[in-house]
């Protein structure tokens, strides 16, 4: 007979605890320990397997056989990029985002995608007839993609041993419930012992699963903070739905880069790569106008042209205004007070606007001088040509500092028609001017950028 004992757990970070408490030790929050009953048994298995009945035994570093990771494409080039070249067999992959942003869209496109694969696709959510809507309209047909409207792990591991799949899709995994945790499904208890078993299978498998998770009001996944230490590769889906624009970004990848991301075009037929997104990040104008500069960054391995547009306007109301989009607040700040102290730019009583279009969120610190240009051009009313981008990072002193793999943002510049690039000079040494179509102006202080622009 089962053992049934009550414990309380921390629905914002995991934690457990034999009693109720106020306020949790582990994050600080206050009142968020749920009960919930727990059936105790050790002879329980969600996925069994012969392989348990071994012990493991240690070995030397010696003695491991280090093969290398079979990877699969997902023929999804996006996709296949942020997890760091494509599918490692036994990898179990977590993808977050908001509701309606896309995520089972996604998943359901790489499910049709892989004809030469046997994939399962378990939804928890829609039924099956809501699923075949959505293949008729994204328009991909795959014989041996199947689909399983399915909550019980202990079902759907059974119908998995009579399938053998290639590739398990579960969505959601905040649906999934486990017969041997007596508590509501998408609880602390419930998704820390689902995704277990699921691991479980994963890797004695070497079966690839992906899971659907669900998001808080925070922006954080749902359910213990232990669930993204389980998976190896945390996905986010980020995007507006008043934009058409998805970007698909990596948190963590234990196969690859976290620094990664991928783009996508929301249409009626589904999520279309962007193979080139420096196109869709460069707004097309009719006409030049102030406040705009185009700055050389990089996500990952990917070269990215972007638009700094800044809005500089005298503070009629009080204490002026410094609101940045997509760029740190803090950053802004700091870089006003350089053109002001270094520059001879008075902008204490000025409302200062800046904005990344395409909702991008950029960390690089290489757009430091395209951001200055920006502001100083909406601070002059003096508009800067359309051919020109920039690249390099400012310091206190107003100099301009190196920033790394500066060949690949030339080249990324040249192949989208600009003519002329601004860098620092002490990344001239690692240049060969004579090899690009582009002119290349080295430089050292934000005053020579200045007096050759404007």
């Amino acid at each position: 007979m089962a053992k049934m004992k009550s414990t309380f757990f921390c629905q914002s970070c995991g934690a457990q605890s034999a009693k109720w408490i106020g306020r949790c030790p582990s994050c600080g929050e206050w009142n968020t320990y749920v009960e919930e009953l727990i059936e105790k048994d050790d002879k329980k298995s969600g996925w069994k397997s012969s392989s348990l009945q071994i012990a493991a035994k240690p070995k030397t570093f010696n003695e491991i056989q280090s093969d290398r990771e079979d990877r699969v494409s997902s023929a999804d080039m996006e996709l296949d990029r942020v997890l760091g070249g494509g599918i490692v067999a036994g990898s179990i992959v977590l993808i977050g985002g908001e509701p309606g942003i896309g995520k089972s869209t996604l998943m359901l496109q790489v499910a049709l995608n892989l004809k030469e694969h046997k994939v399962l696709y378990v939804s928890g959510e829609e039924s099956e007839q809501q699923i075949k809507m959505r293949a008729e309209r994204i328009g991909i047909q795959h014989p041996n993609c199947f689909v399983l409207n399915e909550t019980g792990t202990q079902n759907i591991f059974k119908q998995i041993e009579q399938l053998q799949p290639d590739i398990l899709i579960i969505d959601s995994i905040q649906t999934l419930q486990s017969s041997f945790i007596e508590s509501a499904a998408g609880s602390v208890s419930q998704v820390r012992e689902c995704t277990a078993e699921l691991l479980k299978y994963a890797k004695e498998s070497g079966t690839p699963v992906f899971l659907i998770g669900h998001i808080t009001k925070e922006g954080t996944l749902a359910g213990p903070k232990v669930l993204e230490h389980m998976v190896d590769t945390v996905l986010q889906f980020e995007g507006d739905r008043n934009n058409s624009y998805r970007i698909l970004r990596t948190t963590k990848n234990r196969f690859g880069s976290t620094s990664e991301l991928g783009i996508y075009e929301m249409r009626g037929s589904g999520l279309r790569e962007v193979p080139n997104p420096s196109e869709i990040l460069l707004s097309q104008r009719e006409e030049n106008l102030s406040g705009i500069a185009i700055g050389a960054t990089l996500e990952g391995n990917r070269p990215l042209l972007i638009e700094l547009q800044s809005l500089v306007s005298v503070a009629t109301y009080g204490t002026p205004q410094r609101t940045s989009t997509g760029f740190d607040s803090k950053r802004l700040s700091m870089l006003l007070a350089v053109l002001e102290k270094r520059v001879g730019f008075r902008m204490g009583n000025q409302d200062v606007f800046l904005n990344i279009a395409g909702g991008l969120k950029i960390e690089d610190p290489a757009i430091d001088l395209a951001v200055c240009v920006a502001l100083v051009s909406s601070f002059e009313d003096k508009i800067i040509s359309a051919d020109v981008c920039f690249a390099g990072e400012i310091g206190l002193g107003g100099e301009i500092r190196a920033v790394n793999r500066i060949e690949q943002r030339i080249s990324e510049a040249e192949k989208l028609g600009f003519k002329h690039i601004f860098v620092s000079r002490l990344n001239a040494k690692s240049i060969e001017k004579e090899k690009y179509g582009i002119q290349v102006h080295t430089v050292g202080k934000l005053a020579e950028v200045f007096d050759n622009l404007l």
